[in-house]
């Protein structure tokens, strides 16, 4: 469960916390996706096949200290992806290079 502190921040259960990397399993990059970062400031990842939009959005926010605009899930022969979007311009880039994705 997410709370917020006194200054909005997220207060995050220990639980959650310790399931961060569980959630999100690892980026996926392709041709395809190496696009999404270049053109619309998107991310994909592989992620856990029980994994929600919510779950997603707030493990990318603590595990990379991103904010994200919108999640997109699908499931592929690959395993579940999420495709993210960011809200910063160039955040996706950034955040791949930072990753060693590009």
């Amino acid at each position: 469960m997410v709370k917020s502190s006194e200054h909005g921040e997220p207060i995050v259960s220990k639980e959650f916390e310790d399931n961060l990397h569980t959630i999100i399993l690892r980026p996926y990059i392709t041709e395809k996706t190496f696009n999404l970062i270049e053109k619309e400031n998107k991310l994909t990842f592989i992620v856990a096949d029980s994994a929600k939009k919510d779950d997603v959005k707030r493990a990318i926010k603590i595990m990379y200290e991103s904010d994200v605009r919108e999640v997109n899930l699908f499931r592929t022969i690959q395993g579940k992806k999420a495709i993210i979007r960011f809200t910063k311009d160039d955040e996706a880039r950034q955040l791949a290079t930072k990753l060693g994705l590009v």
